[in-house]
């Protein structure tokens, strides 16, 4: 039986966190700047030939949007997903995500068009202005596939593990069709790829201060239909020995078990147990909101009436 969606068209433009509006700030802010100094671009955005020895730009670019679509966009979706994301994560997981998934994207980024340089000899790679929130919203996609999988938001009647996939699939369709997909596409796919890493083997869960999801539910082909896993789980693993392993034999020398059993949080039942548990305190969350909602507009008809 598939879960009920958790977003109505009422509560989908309340509640939102205190931090999301604080970013929600910052992103608004920054395009701002870049409209009124235009110059300001090739200092706070990626622009690889100058990476060195303007090295914050790793750091900056993500924040730029610098069409006025973008951060209307970029804003409504930061407000929107980390109201589901930062209650489940905790306000510190929630930003500490955004700024390490950030400068990975931008480090990733970054290699990938000196690389193409040096492969083609086309200078457009080394001076394109790189910059976008896009990336971190791709990863918000991704945690949230993480906390409530079979969940359908009621606008797309569509389960939210396969979100992170249709915008992958939607963007590199686009980008056949677009001059411009180099300044977007490479953000996307990075900051997807960067975000499921993030969770899947580093991310702090506040309930049991241990890390990762091992769960099988999100494992990378988790990412693909069922009749591809076959193929991509043998690929998977290979890639998952030669970046991860180092780092899980620690886990299992220090943090997932102790003395060959798992620790409480650590094994995949427990992981199913967290996601119920996230569910069901946006599902509360929600139904509050939808509540004051109601209440709220009780009051306005009872006003109306004693005017009348």
């Amino acid at each position: 039986m598939s879960s009920p969606p958790i977003l109505g068209g009422a509560s989908l433009f309340t509640g939102f966190t205190r931090l999301c509006k604080g970013l929600a700030v910052v992103l608004v802010a920054a395009h701002i700047v870049v409209q009124i100094f235009p110059s300001a671009v090739n200092y706070l955005a990626l622009i690889p030939a100058r990476t060195i020895p303007f090295a914050w730009n790793l750091l900056t670019a993500g924040y730029i949007e610098q069409s006025i679509y973008g951060v209307v966009a970029s804003t409504l979706c930061l407000l929107i997903m980390g109201k589901l994301l930062e209650p489940v994560w905790g306000s510190k997981e929630f930003l500490k995500f955004i700024f390490i998934v950030n400068f990975l994207i931008s480090v990733c980024v970054f290699i990938t068009a000196i690389s193409l340089y040096y492969i083609t000899r086309q200078e457009n790679y080394l001076y394109m202005p790189i910059s976008g929130f896009q990336g971190i919203l791709a990863g918000f996609l991704v945690g949230t596939k993480q906390i409530i999988p079979d969940q359908e938001l009621s606008l797309l009647r569509l389960k939210a593990k396969w979100f992170p996939s249709l915008m992958l699939l939607i963007a590199i369709v686009i980008s056949f069709f677009t001059a411009e997909s180099a300044k977007y596409l490479p953000t996307i796919i990075f900051g997807t790829y960067m975000s499921w890493i993030y969770l899947r083997y580093f991310h702090r869960k506040p309930e049991t201060k241990l890390r990762g999801d091992p769960s099988d539910d999100f494992a990378f082909s988790s990412f693909f239909p069922d009749f591809l896993r076959p193929v991509i789980d043998p690929i998977a693993s290979i890639f998952h020995r030669m970046l991860c392993g180092r780092f899980e034999t620690s886990i299992e020398a220090h943090g997932y078990t102790l003395g060959g059993a798992p620790l409480p949080g650590s094994d995949p039942i427990e992981a199913s147990r967290r996601r119920e548990r996230g569910a069901r305190a946006l599902e509360e969350r929600l139904a509050a909101e939808r509540l004051a909602t109601a209440r709220s507009a009780e009051e306005l008809k009872k006003d109306a009436s004693e005017n009348v």
